[in-house]
């Protein structure tokens, strides 16, 4: 004889709210989604390695996929996988000096020597190895805009050994504070004088050590009390724990021909009592965690209750300063689409982000209410994985 059972009105709620959820993931995975064919062609044509993606729209997550190499040395991806996310600390220290200036702490005319003396004698290059003292002082807003003069320094690096670091001044070989580094940085002659010319640069980890002397407190400290424990983004921070190098991602080498999955080139070393936090680099970070400030950002600079900064600073920071490429201009250390027809990619006008050297990236949309957020770890860093990220979310969104 059949049995019959009534569902209550909660059980009928928790099935039609499962099946949604099935239905969405089935609807992710799908070969006719845009996101996750990107995601996959990524890993086909070696350019990445395991991956995920995340498309959060009005005031919820639309899209979040992982995609697994399945390749011998890759890990798979969870919520708990932690990132080196490179360039996009950047935003963060940007909003770290946002919320000095809303204090009243920071002018951004001010002159970095009013905070480290040592930049008030500084120097600039001239025509064929000519060095002299430079004309203009080096001004906070130099230092926010990419327009200091300071660039990166033995970057363009093909093959680090075990233990070298990425550059002459991010490193983590020479230094363990932000004091030392400044120091020696001030002595090192600019490329152009302050405020004439965009050069990207070594300027947020400068601005990570004025935090230090306007504060008093380390860089990372003053980061955990008003930005990461505020928007509890635990797992965002300048250091690996043993714990947290089980949960570290492999880079995925892919210069020239070479590709492979290493743990020996992690360039700066994620040591917990090195204290040279470097601004413009240095953080890890999880998925989770940095969708929270994304969420932030999205929201006017506030997140359940806790506010971050004003929305005003959010246009502050999103202003003019250089001209960019492809329909981009660059802001306070931000890309924002200025022509979303020369872009080509459907994007909104206004967009605004920033990524990361081993390939994570980030935009918010504000007309759409949307951000985009991915993250993998690979080396060379290609530009077309935010582009073509971009491409596929707007086909769908």
């Amino acid at each position: 004889m059949k049995k019959f059972f009534k569902l209550s009105k909660v059980q009928l709620i928790y099935l039609s709210l499962t099946l949604i959820l099935v239905s969405c993931q089935s609807n992710n995975k799908s070969e006719n989604n845009a996101i996750y064919k990107f995601q996959k062609q990524l890993i086909e044509d070696e350019t990445t390695g395991s991956n995920v993606a995340m498309v959060f729209k009005d005031d919820k997550i639309i899209y979040k996929q992982v995609v697994n190499s399945e390749k011998d040395g890759d890990k798979n991806i969870n919520d708990d996988t932690i990132f080196p996310v490179w360039s996009m600390s950047k935003p963060i220290t940007t909003v770290a000096m946002m919320t000095l200036f809303e204090d009243g702490l920071i002018d951004f005319n001010d002159n970095v020597s009013d905070y480290i003396p040592s930049f008030k004698n500084i120097k600039c290059k001239g025509m064929v190895d000519q060095i002299y003292d430079c004309d203009n002082p080096l001004k906070i807003i130099h230092l926010m805009t990419h327009r200091s003069g300071y660039k990166y320094y033995n970057w363009k690096i093909y093959r680090l050994q075990p233990g070298e670091s990425m550059g002459r001044y991010i490193s983590h070989e020479k230094y363990d504070n932000l004091k030392d580094f400044v120091e020696d940085v001030a002595k090192e002659p600019l490329e152009y004088e302050p405020g004439t010319q965009y050069v990207y640069g070594i300027n947020q980890a400068i601005l990570g050590r004025i935090v230090e002397v306007v504060t008093k407190k380390s860089f990372y400290k003053y980061l955990k009390e008003r930005i990461f424990d505020p928007l509890d983004m635990m797992n965002t921070k300048f250091y690996l724990t043993t714990e947290d190098r089980n949960k570290f991602q492999p880079l995925y080498l892919n210069s020239r021909s070479i590709k492979e999955f290493t743990n020996s080139y992690d360039e700066l070393h994620y040591e917990i009592d090195n204290h040279a936090y470097f601004g413009g680099e240095g953080l890890v970070s999880t998925l989770e965690d940095y969708a929270k400030f994304c969420k932030m950002l999205l929201n006017g600079g506030e997140l359940q209750g806790q506010r971050i900064i004003s929305k005003n600073s959010i246009d502050i920071m999103t202003e003019k300063h250089s001209d960019g490429e492809d329909g981009f201009y660059n802001a306070f250390s931000l890309f924002v689409l200025e022509d979303p027809k020369e872009d080509g990619r459907n994007s909104s006008k206004g967009i605004y982000g920033w990524s990361g050297y081993h390939n994570t990236h980030f935009w918010i949309d504000n007309e759409k209410n949307l951000f985009g957020l991915f993250m993998t770890r690979a080396r060379d860093y290609s530009q077309d994985i935010q582009n073509d990220f971009r491409e596929a979310v707007y086909s769908i969104y």
